[in-house]
């Protein structure tokens, strides 16, 4: 894998004893403040730990050059005592499919690097997500690998620049998309990483490397600027993080209106006043009614292991002060509203008909100066392997109603009312369950089995991934213990839309008491 190196700082403290791998943004805000290193020097501890594991784990396959530049700045601005907010100096990771002017966006795909004979695309400014982070302060140490085109949930082994394997147990799959992001969160390159999800590819590897991950509701956090699969209807940025209130910080950040995202404008008002961070309650399970998975929801068993598992936080849960109510979808429809595509365990595409439409538009704004700037010219430069075709990673969109339009004329916004009438049939049974039985919000398995090999092209079987995705309900995950193999067990909390406050505390509070998630231990061979 070719990597752009950053040049060395000064020697700085030694960070042997420095724990990276479970370090939160509180610890690094802490140890700024004592002296205890800079960010400069924080930054370089993750490049040395990068530069040890990354040749293994392919979590990052493209560095930013201006990594210590950048942490400087922040060192300086520090020392003069400027006020800076809790991002600042945190090393960071994005996932490659998000714009960072000057960086290559690859989507994982030997076609669209230079680095394996392709067309690099360079993007003339950041995606607003990356710009909101830098303007936190944050250090941005790189991108990280995808599978092509992100048309993953469980791996991201065809990717160019090599598979990325899981932090907890490279045997077995990291979850995907955002797989490296994950991988690089919980192996300890960086504090935060940046996800983005369009049928599991946060939820997944957050769930799968033991982590806490935000699956958004649609339209709170801007998208544009993201290399898409359903940028009009489903795609959602988020954060991955190894604590509840890591993550809550990151989405403080990030959520919120942006101009040039137009979907933005309906979540103007749901933010909390405070920010999500500060209104974590370590109580906040006490008195709350959460419903249970069950065959109401999706008619798909838990394994044996899981459903044992599940029982125990259910229990956990009720130590809590929270009643739980069991299955409470049932009989509502709600499960018949899925339509799985042909070849897939249960992945329903709709909404996924917009592709042609949004890549046209996203190849567009990466400026001028872009190597192909319209679908028409991607098309022609991926003709070699058309993802659309029999064979294709995106194949399977052929199913959709709506598609075959879109793909021929790409310029003309899409019929997408196969996709509004099932978005929505879920929300009006959400909304009625959720009121008829006086819920807060949902608790699921993230998975229904542990993560399979990663090798036999298995995939991960989760719980609640299209419906969310469809209904652009948002979802938290939280690590919830561990399988025989050694597997981290997940949780999944789901509410209505712009319940991400509620959702977070609640995830917050299992997580202030039962302290599951795991430090990994990595390996350079």
């Amino acid at each position: 894998m070719s990597v752009i190196q950053s040049e060395r700082p000064a020697a700085g403290p030694d960070f042997n004893a420095v724990d990276l791998v479970g370090m939160t943004v509180a610890d690094v805000q802490a140890s700024f403040s004592a002296g205890a290193f800079t960010s400069e020097s924080l930054t370089q501890a993750c490049l040395d730990r990068i530069a040890l594991y990354n040749p293994r784990y392919v979590a990052l396959i493209t560095m930013n050059p201006a990594a210590l530049h950048d942490a400087r700045e922040i060192d300086r601005r520090r020392a003069r005592g400027e006020a800076l907010g809790p991002l600042a100096g945190v090393p960071v990771v994005v996932k490659d499919t998000m714009d960072m002017a000057g960086l290559p966006t690859t989507g994982g795909w030997r076609l669209l690097s230079a680095r394996t004979g392709g067309v690099d695309l360079f993007p003339a400014t950041d995606a607003p997500v990356v710009a909101r982070l830098r303007a936190a302060g944050a250090i941005i140490l790189g991108k990280t690998n995808v599978p092509v085109l992100s048309a993953s949930g469980s791996h991201a082994n065809d990717s160019w620049a090599g598979a990325t394997l899981s932090a907890v147990d490279p045997d077995l799959l990291p979850g995907g998309s955002s797989a490296g992001t994950a991988t690089a969160v919980a192996g300890g390159f960086a504090v935060l990483g940046l996800g983005e999800e369009t049928g599991g590819s946060i939820q997944n590897p957050a769930s799968a490397q033991g982590l806490v991950g935000i699956k958004p509701s649609f339209g709170l956090v801007p998208n544009s600027g993201v290399m898409p699969l359903a940028g009009s209807t489903r795609d959602v940025v988020g954060p991955i993080a190894r604590t509840v209130s890591d993550a809550a910080l990151a989405l403080d950040v990030l959520a919120g209106f942006c101009a040039e995202d137009p979907k933005t404008v309906a979540g103007i008002g749901r933010r909390p006043g405070a920010g999500y961070a500060a209104g974590l309650d370590a109580a906040s399970l006490r008195g709350k009614r959460l419903g249970l998975y069950g065959p109401g929801w999706r008619d798909r068993p838990l394994s044996p292991e899981t459903d044992e598992l599940y029982r125990r936080a259910v229990d956990e849960l009720e130590a809590r002060g929270a009643t739980l109510v069991a299955d409470p979808f049932a009989g509502s429809g709600f499960a018949q509203i899925a339509r799985p595509a042909l070849g897939t365990d249960y992945f329903d595409p709709r909404g996924m008909e917009c592709a042609p439409y949004d890549m046209d538009r996203y190849l567009k704004r990466l400026g001028p100066a872009a190597a192909i700037s319209s679908f028409e010219a991607f098309a022609r430069a991926v003709a070699a392997e058309d993802p659309f075709a029999p064979g294709g990673v995106l194949f399977l969109l052929n199913g959709l109603p709506g598609f075959a339009a879109c793909l021929a004329d790409p310029l003309a916004p899409p019929d997408l009312s196969d996709f509004v009438a099932a978005r929505e049939a879920y929300l009006a049974i959400f909304d009625e369950v959720m009121a008829r039985e006086r819920l807060d919000g949902l608790v699921f398995p993230q998975l229904r089995t542990a993560p399979p090999p990663v090798a036999g092209g298995e995939a991960l079987q989760e719980t609640c991934v299209c419906e969310i995705n469809i209904a652009g309900l948002p979802g938290v995950t939280a690590p919830a213990g561990r399988y025989a193999c050694g597997a981290p067990f997940g949780l999944i909390f789901i509410g209505p839309m712009w319940s991400e406050a509620a959702l977070l505390s609640f995830a917050f509070d299992y997580e202030t008491a039962t302290r599951r998630r795991r430090i990994p231990e990595l390996s350079a061979s």
